[in-house]
């Protein structure tokens, strides 16, 4: 890979079975559903499907190595299903843009407007909107379907992003969906501040019965926002490890060091912020074991501040709740009411202690690193199921 390339990560979000995987499939030449291609590759990304190169050979974009390459793209999991909002959004906070994919024979679903505003919450304003099955419907029902989603983008701010009538399953239109990935702004990278990187996953890597000699120490997938990681580097890892004392749950500061960096299959000896990375440290894999660490911010030892259980953050309400089938005001928040807040790649509950205006102040049953200007997406719970309901920042 061309240390130069300019890179993105993209997220693909849509509603269930309007055909993400098959479309990811063409795009990458990679199936996405992978756990036995994991296993085949040792460290991989568990958090990425899959990533590509995009070549451009005359006016024809591939990803066939013919011509010059153009981008390194990470296509990142935003898991479909009921969709739980928590992992849309701590997977929306580790993208630079997003693929929204509809399907022409059913159009925009609940689910739809959920990841839709789930994206605008998060300030994802790089959308290519891929108009799905094309090859199902008539002329007509595609174009009415075409300015339907129009409408639906009006007064957004993403209401100028491209869309693209598409054939996942029969590869029509997949190289217009590459191009218009070499449109995409990259957005400004900051390589000079102390290191930030946002863990999304956490894996343990080794296969059963593998000698002690030949063990691999815990492994870290996510982003890097900011700053630069080496291998050698003394890293430490907050809120940590949760642990039960005197019936308290209490967090401990994990400290360890990188012996290996991975983008995609390669090894590399330093990583700036760009394309998803994974980190192998250290750690005993017991502790990097089912995602344990999700959540946790990663930097060089002595430069994150401390753990929060009492959290600011200015709050901006959608007028209507997303994701039922029916209309439903966003009534306010109450005190002592309980929320859910994605706050990077973390999820955590809250109880309201103090409204003033539109500031809200939070205790957390889930301690977080905060960061001053951090985006939160605000969830509340209805009808057992967490909507969202707005979006914010910590002040």
């Amino acid at each position: 890979m061309n240390k130069e390339l300019p890179e993105l990560n993209i997220g693909v979000v849509g509603h269930i079975d309007h055909g993400k995987t098959t479309l990811l499939n063409q795009l990458t030449g990679k199936f996405t559903d992978t756990h036995s291609e994991e296993l085949k590759r040792g460290i991989t990304i568990k958090l990425g499907y899959a990533d590509m190169t995009i070549y451009k050979d005359g006016n024809n974009y591939n990803i066939k190595k013919k011509g010059t390459a153009q981008r390194y793209v990470s296509f990142i999991d935003a898991p479909g299903h009921e969709m739980l909002m928590a992992t849309m959004l701590s997977g929306a906070a580790i993208i630079d843009a997003a693929i929204l994919v509809i399907a022409a024979n059913e159009g925009i679903k609940p689910q739809t407007r959920e990841h839709f505003m789930a994206l605008q919450a998060k300030k994802i304003n790089n959308i290519i909107v891929v108009q799905n099955k094309i090859d199902l419907v008539s002329k007509e029902q595609a174009l009415k379907n075409y300015k339907e989603i129009k409408e639906f983008l009006k007064g957004s701010l993403s209401e100028n992003a491209p869309i693209i009538p598409v054939s996942a399953q029969q590869g029509i239109n997949i190289d217009k969906i590459l191009e218009e990935l070499c449109k995409l702004k990259i957005p400004e990278r900051d390589a000079t501040s102390k290191p930030v990187f946002l863990i999304a996953r956490s894996f343990d890597i080794n296969k059963p019965g593998t000698e002690i000699k030949n063990l691999k120490g815990g492994v870290l997938g996510g982003i890097l926002r900011k700053g630069k990681l080496k291998v050698g580097n003394e890293i430490e890892i907050k809120p940590g490890l949760s642990i039960k004392k005197a019936n308290q749950q209490i967090y401990e500061t994990l400290t360890t060091k990188i012996l290996s960096l991975h983008k995609g299959n390669q090894l590399v000896k330093e990583v700036s912020p760009g394309a998803s990375i994974s980190i192998e440290t250290e750690l005993d894999p017991f502790l990097t074991k089912a995602d344990s660490l999700t959540g946790c911010l990663v930097s060089t030892k002595g430069n994150l501040p401390e753990i929060n259980y009492v959290i600011k953050i200015k709050a901006n309400l959608f007028k209507e709740v997303l994701g039922t089938a029916e209309h439903k005001k966003v009534e306010p928040i109450k005190t002592k009411e309980m929320l859910m807040l994605s706050v990077n790649t973390t999820i955590t509950v809250g109880i309201i202690e103090k409204i003033s205006g539109d500031e809200l102040e939070l205790s957390l049953n889930i301690p977080i690193v905060s960061l001053k200007g951090d985006n939160v997406g605000i969830a509340r719970n209805i009808q057992g199921h967490w909507r969202l309901i707005g979006f914010g920042e910590i002040i």
